[in-house]
């Protein structure tokens, strides 16, 4: 099968087309023809030698892939209501950019009805990620406030339909009025241009004072102690990301007197059981929202994983190019 792999860590010119083994779906697993691949933040970590691959899982990067199953364990396949041929999207723990991919059965979800692969492919990363942080570990409620730091990328776009479609009031950071107006057009209620505006302040006034319930952080860093300015009394912070520095000197007594939560979480190496829980309250509440056009997916673009262009050898690169950029909203997906 062709696939696209890390010839060395470095710059997104490393993402290279390459050939492999046909992989085999093992016990509780399928095997999946892709017809698409997201691409995501973790993608340019492992890239950049930064995220070490969990053991047993593949090296080829990509952490989700939407396609046609082809073969599988046909009791597991059986169990989970899935059958050869079927459409399915799913989260994979690596070899997501690749022709072919072995998935857990349990981390596998339908296409939603009214999509395209190319559109499946985008949800797994974020969509688990943001129920698993937001609204599992946030225990985000209806009414609530939840900001979120960095609302165009692929998880804050995620991140701003489902809160609003949980009945949650939304507020997002972006570093541009033009990010800002982009979430406001999926949904948010108030967007803060972080390069211009300071957002604790600004958080607060929204809140009338009170502050924000829950806070989806990919910063970490310096920002911990401005959030925990920012949260109202027993309010959640949810760091999954330290794109900011892995340090933070914050106001412990603020913590204490204020009943705040400080948590966080990394979705990739969790067992396949965890991962399974995920993928079934996304199937009961989430895919219903999408099929019914509540949520919609996020391309920003979409390029052919094998093509080359200029000095990137595939457009896996090019999409690590654009990531880097910072200049994309929402999901940017490879096809093969």
């Amino acid at each position: 099968m062709n696939v696209i792999e890390i010839q060395s860590f470095g710059a997104p010119a490393v993402l290279v087309p390459g050939s492999r083994p046909d992989p085999v779906a093992g016990a509780g697993e399928l095997l999946i023809r892709v017809s698409a691949s997201g691409i995501n933040r973790p993608d340019v970590l492992q890239r950049t030698g930064n995220y070490p691959v969990p053991p047993g899982a593949s090296d080829i990067p990509g952490l989700e892939v939407a396609g046609v199953v082809v073969s599988g364990d046909a009791a597991a396949m059986a169990s989970a209501g899935f059958s050869v041929g079927d459409r399915v999207c799913a989260l994979v723990a690596g070899g997501g950019y690749a022709q072919l991919c072995v998935a857990p059965v349990a981390q596998c979800l339908p296409v939603p009805k009214g999509l395209t692969d190319t559109e499946a492919a985008s949800l797994p990363e974020t969509f688990f990620t943001v129920w698993s942080n937001v609204f599992d570990r946030g225990r985000l409620q209806a009414g609530e406030t939840l900001l979120i730091q960095g609302g165009t990328s692929g998880i804050g776009v995620t991140a701003i339909q489902m809160a609003k479609a949980a009945g949650a009031v939304v507020i997002v950071t972006a570093g541009s009025d033009a990010k800002c107006q982009a979430c406001l057009a999926l949904g948010a209620d108030h967007a803060i241009n972080y390069k211009t505006t300071d957002f604790v302040a600004e958080a607060k006034r929204l809140t009338g004072g009170a502050g924000v319930n829950v806070i989806l952080d990919m910063v970490a860093g310096d920002y911990v102690a401005r959030e925990v300015e920012a949260l109202a009394e027993d309010g959640r912070l949810v760091i999954i990301a330290v794109q900011g520095g892995v340090k933070a000197d914050f106001n412990a007594g603020m913590v204490l007197r204020r009943r705040l939560t400080i948590t966080g979480s990394t979705l990739r190496p969790r067992p396949v059981a965890f991962k399974a829980d995920i993928a079934q309250s996304l199937r009961k509440t989430v895919w219903p929202w999408i099929e019914s056009g509540r949520i919609k997916p996020v391309i920003h673009s979409v390029f052919g994983a094998m093509d080359a262009a200029g000095d990137l050898p595939s457009g896996a690169a090019q999409a690590h190019a654009l990531m880097e950029s910072n200049q994309h909203v929402g999901k940017l997906v490879v096809t093969w």
